[in-house]
């Protein structure tokens, strides 16, 4: 039996006398969690979208013949072809898309030289010139502007030989498919104004071992940014082979991972004895991927509201594949393989990466040859250009809400001071939380994937329920007035966390 279908005792004179507040009062029982309102501001910018958009970028990143890395330092290249002039085109869309909207991009260039690397693995074997291009939409709210959501992509390629730097590498999917959500969201999203602050990127350096990832998000650590969510876009192309049966179209992987990678030993303790191994930060993420994709993308194409001029509305339809939706892949990435939202990860940054359903590795990595009848080579023709709309409509959602939420509730906190089967939760407000924003309490049972139930505890700061804290897990997250939802937080116990590495003896029954 799942939580949604428990009956649920009144909260109503349950709650702490001091906390009923008229929103408590008209929810009395929990509910199971419904999509949010679609925001339709929110959803025109989805229409923007165009696949054709995203055509003509992959098509320009494709005429680039090698976008190696390394090729960075050859002398010996075709005008307007390797890596540094593929770089210089992505900082003159995100200045054009600047210019169409009154110059609201600040578009930069964190260049670098990266240092050759040991070993006899080593794939750069000389001091190596890298670039990564991004541009900030800054937030409207001086109290929120800090905050920051950011989408990327890898604009670097290869073939078969990671050091061959003049023969062709298309890099189609892998992954100018990627850094064109990234520069389309930018197209789409810098037209409109969002209380915090959206970071669109192009890295490079991916396939050396994500040296362009790295140095970001150690420049971004470094800098201090209220980093709050990456979405790392790498082979979203929807690979098209000719007789290829399995692919899904409706599917998109977000992969996130458990326990953080950069947590303390003491951290990974306390993960082990709270059984938080599935409630990380990126997976938080994950979850919100999804929430926001239940809001925006349903098993038909829907029909929003567009306010087109004060009193008048019309309706538009959200150009959206019936059924497309994201696919929670509970691991850091597929096997044997790795991606930049993991450089995010290793700062203490929630990441996750978003890949297509099912990878044709004929396409990657590959010189373009036909061998046996099989063509080889990440090429144009492979890639589905609607499919990449899809995606970047399910990136430009997640964006938009996240930067339209209130930040995340702080200091969330279980009382663990006595064995009893209730849930008291105590949290701060985050900084800049609007005064008509409001909090929710969700959880799900252990075995459960996502949020399935859910309270709205108005402007409270702590609440009693009379649900065992062992059961389930909980979560706080705050909301808009207009129903954006901030990524859940998982609370930690209220008193000093005891040694766990050390045998604890039970209490007595």
């Amino acid at each position: 039996m799942t939580t949604a279908s428990r009956p649920l005792a009144p909260l109503a004179g349950l709650l702490l006398a001091s906390l009923l507040t008229p929103a408590l009062l008209q929810a009395q029982t929990g509910a199971p969690i419904a999509p949010a309102p679609v925001d339709p501001t929110i959803a025109h910018a989805l229409q923007q979208v165009s696949a054709d958009h995203i055509r003509a970028t992959i098509e320009k990143l494709v005429t680039f013949n090698n976008r190696s890395t390394l090729s960075s330092m050859e002398t010996d290249l075709p005008p307007n072809t390797g890596v540094s002039a593929a770089a210089d085109w992505i900082e003159s869309e995100f200045k054009r898309i600047s210019a169409d909207c009154g110059n609201c991009l600040e578009v930069k260039r964190d260049d670098f030289i990266e240092p050759p690397q040991p070993g006899p693995a080593s794939r750069i074997l000389k001091p190596t010139k890298l670039t990564n291009v991004y541009a900030i939409l800054r937030g409207s709210d001086p109290a929120q502007a800090a905050r920051k959501v950011l989408v990327t992509g890898h604009y670097d390629s290869r073939n078969s030989d990671n050091f061959n730097t003049h023969d062709p590498a298309p890099g189609a999917n892998d992954d100018a498919s990627g850094v064109a959500v990234s520069i389309e969201c930018a197209r789409v999203l810098s037209k409109l104004k969002f209380p915090s602050s959206i970071v669109f990127v192009a890295v490079a350096g991916e396939e050396q071992g994500l040296n362009g990832s790295r140095h970001l998000a150690k420049l971004a650590k470094s800098e201090g940014w209220q980093l709050e969510a990456v979405l790392n876009n790498d082979i979203v192309g929807g690979d098209t082979t000719p007789g290829e049966t399995m692919q899904d179209k409706t599917a998109v992987r977000v992969f996130s991972e458990g326990v953080p990678g950069n947590a303390t030993l003491d951290q990974l303790h306390a993960i082990q004895t709270l059984g938080a191994e599935n409630d990380s930060p990126s997976r938080e993420l994950a979850r919100a991927v999804s929430d926001i994709g239940a809001t925006y993308f349903t098993a038909t194409p829907h029909r929003v509201a567009e306010g087109t001029a004060p009193g008048r509305a019309r309706s538009n339809l959200v150009h959206v594949e019936p059924g497309f939706h994201p696919v929670l892949i509970f691991r850091r990435d597929r096997y044997l393989r790795g991606g930049d939202h993991t450089s995010f990860n290793l700062e203490g940054f929630p990441a996750v990466r978003i890949t297509e359903w099912r990878e044709n590795f004929n396409h990657q990595h590959q010189n373009i040859r036909v061998e046996n009848g099989i063509q080889y080579g990440d090429l144009l023709q492979y890639v589905d250009f609607n499919y990449v709309a899809n995606v970047a409509r399910l990136n430009a959602a997640t964006l938009a809400t996240l930067a339209s939420a209130p930040g995340s509730p702080q200091d969330v906190h279980v009382l663990t001071a006595a064995l009893d089967n209730n849930t008291e939760l105590t949290w701060t407000a985050p900084a800049g939380m609007p005064a008509n924003a409001t909090y929710e309490i969700v959880w799900r049972n252990t075995e459960d994937p996502t949020w399935t139930m859910s309270l709205n505890a108005g402007s409270a700061t702590s609440i009693k329920l009379p649900i065992s804290k062992d059961n389930v897990v909980f979560g706080v997250r705050s909301v808009s007035q207009a129903g954006h939802r901030s990524m859940a937080v998982l609370p930690t116990p209220s008193r000093p966390m005891r040694n766990f590495a050390q045998p604890q003896t039970p209490p007595k029954s």
